[in-house]
């Protein structure tokens, strides 16, 4: 679903100054060389001296370079890419974990399962750039984002934007903003210096609202014992960088419109994975209005939308473990899929030394659990052999997690956990279990049958494209409703 406005359409939005439009389209003013958020509050340009770009990538193909004033460069991530191809979209997800930092585009298409000119030919389309400019647009907003924020050297940061060399680090930010590194730096008056044991410290954009309590007791029901944990205000958890045991930590900022993370322990290249990943792990690249809007339109949702402004679909970490997780949660409630993570979290889980606050141990890899009896935790034969069979089938490298159908393909594991994990490593907006039991619950009538799974499945038609959030609206007013959520068919809910 994106915005379809043409050059005129695209030109009133502008006008309005309505930041609804943001990262749906970009403003470039040619007779100044620069680009803007629609919502940008200079003076406006005249139709004649205005173009419009998909995404801030095609604009710095154009030679433009970012507002001082707007910083559409440090804008939440972009949406642009919702409704397109589910080629391109998976496509930017590897991009944003390292897809093309180590291969090239014929290596990125031949995951994707298409040729690279037909991967170029789609990120034109729908994007205005090729996939590199893509990336390399989002390296240099990155590192724009550590010069402001942190007090990093140099070399530092040209590592943690992912840049191979100094030289092209400073290359990179000449091109997109006219002005080199120390140039940008020296504006804030930030000098580097020596942290200590001090956390590095974000700043994370959203676009509000954020229905931040709600996703908070979402994740503190599921948190893993050992790894998560999660109170009213915070979410902190350990993760493993190369083997060696770091930690974050994630609360709301003082000012609506951003998250704090605070992370002890990462080192320079790692810190682009890290903020990608907690992004996608609260949603906040979602656009809010526009889900919203769509979902109030239907009856069964609309008190939901209104008591919940803002509602994300809580991501995940890492997709292998929110498949186990997934797995584990299958048959039983929530409180029972959260024993057994904490069972196989002692079991299998790597120790940390020092772990505070109950974050004792680190989530197991793949080989970990490759060859482990899982069984020994409590857990049917069917499902430990699942957890062990994903395993197997990720660490030898078959990737069955990034299949664009969603089929995981691996015994055990059926389609509410597919779908379930569609949805929780943000692959997939649309993604909607028909089969659970706790949302039959809720799209039946009292006192009638409990509607089938294809009964839900038509039901569901009208939440396209934004099913997984329908799915979060109904699972939030049974929880509500019920002090608890019920437990599911396929999986906890």
């Amino acid at each position: 679903m994106q915005v379809t406005l043409d050059a005129d359409g695209m030109y009133s939005a502008m006008l309005s100054r309505d930041r609804r439009f943001e990262g749906h389209f970009v403003v470039g003013v040619i007779s100044t060389g620069i680009y803007c958020r629609p919502g940008c509050p200079a003076p406006t340009p005249q139709r004649r001296n205005v173009r419009f770009f998909h995404s801030a990538a095609a604009a710095q193909a154009h030679g433009l370079r970012p507002c001082m004033r707007c910083r559409p460069d440090a804008s939440p991530g972009t949406p642009a890419a919702l409704g397109t191809p589910a080629t391109v979209t998976r496509a930017l997800r590897l991009i944003d974990e390292g897809a093309l930092d180590q291969a090239g585009i014929d290596a990125l298409a031949d995951r994707l399962g298409v040729t690279a000119r037909h991967l170029r030919r789609l990120f034109v389309q729908h994007l205005g750039a090729s996939p590199v400019a893509v990336a390399l647009t989002k390296r240099a907003h990155f590192a724009r984002k550590l010069l402001e924020e942190t007090t990093l050297p140099m070399t530092e940061v040209a590592h943690a934007s992912g840049f191979a060399s100094v030289r092209r680090f400073n290359d990179a930010l000449r091109a997109a903003f006219h002005a080199t590194p120390s140039d940008l730096r020296g504006r804030l008056g930030r000098h580097p210096a020596d942290r200590g044991h001090a956390p590095l410290v974000l700043k994370l954009p959203y676009r509000a609202p954020l229905a931040y309590a709600e996703l908070l007791a979402f994740l503190a029901r599921r948190a893993i014992p050992g790894v998560e944990r999660v109170d009213a205000e915070t979410y902190t958890r350990t993760f493993a960088i190369d083997g060696r045991a770091a930690r974050l930590e994630v609360r709301r900022g003082a000012v609506d419109g951003s998250l704090l993370l605070s992370a002890w322990d990462v080192a320079g290249g790692d810190l682009y994975s890290m903020v990608t990943r907690v992004r996608r792990l609260f949603d906040l690249d979602a656009d809010p209005q526009r889900i919203d809007s769509h979902l109030a339109g239907d009856r069964r949702l609309a008190a939901s939308v209104l008591a919940r402004p803002g509602l994300r679909v809580p991501g995940a970490w890492d997709t292998f473990e929110i498949a186990v997780r997934a797995i584990l949660g299958q048959q039983v409630s929530v409180a029972g899929a959260t024993t057994l993570s904490g069972r196989l979290i002692e079991r299998f889980g790597r120790r940390v030394e020092g772990g505070q606050g109950g974050l004792t141990h680190l989530f197991p890899t793949p080989r970990d659990l490759a060859d482990a009896d899982v069984a020994v935790i409590g857990l049917p034969r069917g499902r430990a052999e699942a957890i062990v069979g994903l395993a197997r089938a990720v660490a030898s490298g078959d990737r069955p997690l990034e299949r664009l159908d969603g089929r995981i393909a691996v015994a055990g594991v059926g389609p509410w956990t597919e779908a379930y994990v569609a949805m929780r490593s943000g692959r997939d907006p649309d993604a909607f279990p028909a089969g659970d039991l706790a949302l039959r619950r809720a799209l039946g009538a009292e006192g009638v049958a409990l509607p089938s799974e294809r009964d839900v499945q038509a039901l569901s038609e009208r939440w396209r494209p934004w099913r997984a959030y329908a799915a979060m609206h109904l699972w939030s007013a049974i929880s509500q409703e019920r002090g608890r959520l019920s437990p599911s068919r396929g999986a906890e809910p």
